[in-house]
């Protein structure tokens, strides 16, 4: 197992992979320091001698400037490390040649649904229109298992709190949301249940949802009937001989769009997880797959990057205002931009928002970027895209879902056991926490920093994607979670 890591030869920095004890000699290429002080797992210590002001490097890039003086061999963190970046930005499009070789085809066993689109599971989703039916639904997801069998893989309820009593964009995002959720093809059926008096009730809903198969979709609105529960698994049962005419079929991997998020990350995040998803978005797009990345704000800092791989000038001019309007959405709420990173970050090794950045980046592997995607917009380019979208883990992983993600990747020091509409594959960062939490990780790309290499973990996990799309559970589905959440970005009444 390697003791460090200069991530590339510019850095000033280096990160140690296991803890380092002060007095330690450390030989790292040309540079040889003496620990100062102990040097946590994740953290960084400097190379050499760092001026009061200068730039601390990691990755090639600045992560901050130097509070103080930092002597070679010392602890480089919040103490002595400040962000270097300010408000808005302008910038300057520098386009870098980035396209991927085609690679052999691969498949895995989806579901073909009437309009076309795959699913990689056959679930019925029981769909609240408003807050005031979540009791109902969750109900009637208990009572519907008697309706798990064959092909029907599970039936699920998604309860939120909106549907009413909101306004503007913020009604807009829930009904958009609600809509996508319905078209989802991972849902082999969907019953949509409405109060009737609510803002987003299903009549309006239905506007939003556009043409849908009156198979697939049943719609009912409680305050019409005497009996809801009773009307509702009436329909529930239809929909589950409906789904469960669906057979898994051999389908190219060209077709999966795979979501990319992390949270909880640690000061191994963006050199052991975050990569290894980064080599396995090159490779499903090599196979003329999709990815999409979100959390716009842990893009703050290392945004150019994504920039200068836009494939055409329309891409980067959307991709700018990505940025700026999601800082205009933290000014606009009296909100620090930079407030970031978490104190699980910080602890982890992770000292500043471009440290963070730089490492969530990494996540977006070598490929152009062909698509750029608002909040609840449908993905419609292949390749990689972006997506606006928070950087909290629920929000931002229940956008991918809803953008069209089959299956979100979710990278993670720190450990987690959350869920969100499709099937969520944990990836931690380390070998300690994957151990520690083995009912919460599915695939440990900690082995990175000890007997594997970058490759050999993004084709493993290519294997492993594969496997999950073709009915392999993850731990948060063996373990029956299932969660969504709502961007709120409005007042309520």
């Amino acid at each position: 197992m390697q003791d460090f890591i200069r991530i590339h030869e510019d850095d000033n920095v280096a990160v140690a992979l296991r803890p380092i004890a002060a007095g330690e000699q450390i030989m790292v290429g040309k540079f040889s320091v003496t620990a100062l002080e102990e040097i946590p797992q994740g953290h960084k210590f400097a190379l050499k001698e760092i001026q009061a002001g200068e730039p601390v490097i990691k990755y090639g890039f600045r992560i901050g400037i130097a509070r103080e003086a930092i002597c070679a061999g010392g602890w480089v963190h919040v103490h002595n490390l400040k962000t270097a970046l300010g408000e808005l930005l302008t910038y300057e499009y520098e386009p870098v040649t980035s396209a991927l070789e085609e690679s052999e085809h691969a498949w895995f066993e989806g579901y073909r649904r009437a309009d076309g689109k795959v699913g990689v599971r056959n679930e019925i989703w029981i769909i609240p229109t408003v807050g005031c039916v979540n009791s109902i639904a969750k109900a009637l997801e208990k009572k519907a298992q008697k309706f798990v069998s064959g092909t029907v893989e599970e039936v699920i309820a998604f309860p939120h709190p909106y549907g009413c009593s909101q306004m503007g964009d913020d009604q807009e995002n829930t009904r958009i949301v609600l809509a996508d959720m319905i078209h989802h093809p991972n849902a082999g059926g969907v019953l949509v249940l409405g109060l009737g008096c609510e803002n987003s009730n299903i009549p309006v809903l239905k506007e939003y949802i556009g043409e849908y198969d009156e198979q697939r979709v049943k719609f009912l609105q409680c305050q019409d009937v005497e009996d809801e529960q009773g009307e509702a698994m009436r329909l529930l049962e239809e929909l589950s001989v409906y789904a469960g005419a669906f057979r898994r079929e051999r389908i190219d991997a060209s077709e999966l769009i795979i979501g990319m998020k992390c949270g909880g990350s640690d000061g191994l995040s963006g050199i052991t997880a975050n990569p290894v998803v980064g080599a396995f978005s090159d490779l499903l797009i090599s196979k003329g797959g999709t990815t999409i990345l979100t959390e716009v704000p842990e893009m703050f800092g290392a945004e150019t990057i994504l920039m200068n791989r836009c494939e055409t000038p329309e891409l980067f001019e959307k991709t700018v205002s990505l940025i700026n309007d999601f800082k205009n959405y933290f000014t606009s709420h009296n909100q620090t931009i930079y407030e970031n990173p978490s104190p699980g970050n910080k602890k982890g090794g992770i000292s500043t928002l471009e440290d963070k950045s730089l490492g969530c980046t990494q996540k977006s592997g070598s490929a152009p970027v062909k698509g750029v995607l608002a909040y609840g917009e449908q993905v419609k380019d292949k390749g990689l895209n972006l997506l606006s979208a928070p950087g909290n883990d629920l929000v931002a992983s229940t956008a991918l879902a809803v953008s069209g993600a089959h299956i979100v990747l979710f990278t993670t020091g720190r450990g987690t056991p959350f869920a969100s509409p499709v099937p969520t594959v944990k990836i931690s960062s380390n070998s300690r926490m994957a151990g520690h939490k083995d009912n919460w990780i599915d695939f440990n790309a900690g082995r990175m920093v000890e007997d594997r290499s970058k490759e050999e973990l993004a084709k493993e996990l290519f294997d492993y994607v594969l496997a999950v799309a073709s009915g392999k559970k993850v731990k948060a589905e063996e373990a029956g979670f299932h969660d969504m959440a709502i961007f709120k970005q409005g007042v309520t009444l």
